[in-house]
């Protein structure tokens, strides 16, 4: 016999848009229960892990006005709906207000604009993985106290596994717990369980017919429940091909000291990246990010090389934190490297002719200003090409690295879930990375920032559900 509870607002998942979400709910009067999968008191989620920077498409969220934010947006991502963008554009200086008031620590954490807002304390400045203590961890054990200071609930070892929205007066959420099953219904649901990147049969789906080549920048625990349960109740789903992620030295694959850093991001930006056939294959001045999701989608995703010379690797290599030179070579990266471009192809397994020939033409186009004569053409949106020239000549296989899943559920701009034709789904929100809509893209990279879609739409959900229903 199954046990049924009756809550006000269940919400699924305790990352950032869960514990916003729910404390929001919590300050309005409502009474949240947040269902975390994790059992650990210091369960492992994305937001744990997070490096901390709220950015929106690298601007600074508080000192650019909305009009900037929305047309960064715009020219970003593509695809962005606009009531969602202007959502995020106008009120992403009000999340990190609401997250200083209820005691989260944000500071400027460099140079970069982008680095401006990043929670505190600060990642170390080293290779690996670092989150013990660090903004993230610390961030959401404070939400955790704060909502249990307001009456909230947080269970933990509780996986939401069905939902069911037939009955209009109520939505029912069926929850696995040690073993049993408990169902709670509630006035509304807030899905905020993260992205799917770490369920291998989605990842094959919609991302790449070889997930197990991609190395998890993340914690690996958004399995994409929430996005079933939601398609499954009636919700649409919406950019789905898309994810938010960098390349890594492939070595990353069996060496934990080789993720989520450093990333070779200032490597692809200033030179090229090659196929097994010594080919250029994509705009490499689209950035990191857009180059991950392009070799996820090779064949061979564990086929494609950067080719880069000294000047690059002493120069762009080695700027700004975590950069690939020396962490990379200090964590234990297999960078090939040779006198010549021919010696360097026989080192990496490329045929020598048609890796020198793809050489010889990027760096003519380059002196001769003819980068987009190039096929495909080579831009400068991120970084800035350089020749490869100078001796010794260096060679990284590499992987992309993912760290969410842009895609998921359909939203409108209070976090309502989204049928097929565009109607609220009724009593079903989905908040943070879950949900889609706003990043991605045909043509770019596509990526807003996941913290700020988080953090919006998370209150953006908690204030709906406060206002509208009972």
């Amino acid at each position: 016999m199954q046990q049924e509870t009756n809550a006000d607002v269940v919400v699924i998942g305790g990352g950032f848009a869960g514990l916003i979400t729910a404390n929001r709910l919590a300050e309005l009067g409502r009474k949240p229960l947040v269902l975390e999968q994790g059992t650990d008191a210091a369960y492992l989620c994305n937001s744990r892990f997070t490096g901390g920077t709220f950015h929106v498409c690298f601007r600074d969220p508080v000192g650019r006005t909305p009009e900037e934010l929305l047309e960064a947006i715009r020219t970003t991502s593509l695809v962005a709906s606009e009531p969602l963008a202007q959502a995020v554009a106008h009120e992403v200086s009000k999340v990190i207000g609401w997250l200083r008031e209820h005691g989260i620590r944000l500071a400027k954490a460099g140079a970069h604009e982008y680095k401006s807002w990043v929670l505190t304390p600060f990642r170390n400045n080293r290779y690996g993985l670092d989150w013990k203590g660090r903004g993230g961890d610390v961030a959401l054990r404070t939400l955790t106290e704060t909502l249990q200071a307001k009456g909230g609930l947080l269970k933990r070892g509780a996986r939401a596994i069905a939902l069911d929205l037939k009955d209009a007066s109520q939505a029912v959420v069926e929850v696995s717990e040690g073993g049993q099953t408990h169902r709670y219904r509630a006035n509304a649901v807030v899905i905020a369980d993260g992205g799917f990147q770490g369920n291998p049969d989605l990842m094959r789906k919609f991302i790449t017919p070889r997930p197990e080549s991609l190395v998890q920048r993340g914690a690996g625990t958004g399995r994409g429940d929430g996005l079933s349960m939601a398609l499954a109740a009636g919700a649409a789903s919406i950019g789905m091909n898309r994810f938010y992620g960098h390349l890594l030295a492939k070595d990353a694959l069996t060496n934990d000291n080789l993720w989520p850093f450093p990333v070779a991001d200032p490597l692809v930006e200033s030179a090229i990246v090659v196929n097994d056939a010594g080919e250029r294959f994509a705009d490499e001045g689209k950035g990191g990010v857009w180059m991950a999701n392009q070799v996820a989608w090779m064949d061979d995703p564990l086929s494609a090389v950067i080719i880069f010379d000294d000047a690059i690797w002493r120069g762009p290599g080695a700027d700004g934190l975590m950069s690939p030179n020396p962490n990379m070579v200090n964590a234990g990266a297999n960078i090939a490297s040779a006198g010549t471009i021919v010696e360097l192809a026989g080192l990496v397994g490329l045929p020598a002719d048609a890796l020198a020939r793809t050489v010889n033409a990027y760096n003519a186009a380059l002196l001769a200003y003819k980068l987009l004569d190039l096929q495909p053409i080579r831009t400068a949106m991120f970084g800035k090409p350089m020749p490869i020239f100078k001796a010794p000549f260096h060679a990284l296989t590499v992987a992309a690295g993912i760290t969410y899943t842009m895609g998921g559920i359909s939203i409108d701009e209070h976090a309502r879930a989204l049928d097929a034709v565009g109607k609220p789904v009724a009593r079903l929100y989905a908040a943070g990375c879950c949900s889609g809509g706003l990043e991605g893209g045909p043509d770019s990279g596509g990526y807003v920032g996941g913290l700020a879609k988080s953090g919006v739409t998370a209150l953006r959900a908690a204030e709906h559900i406060a206002a509208n229903l009972t």
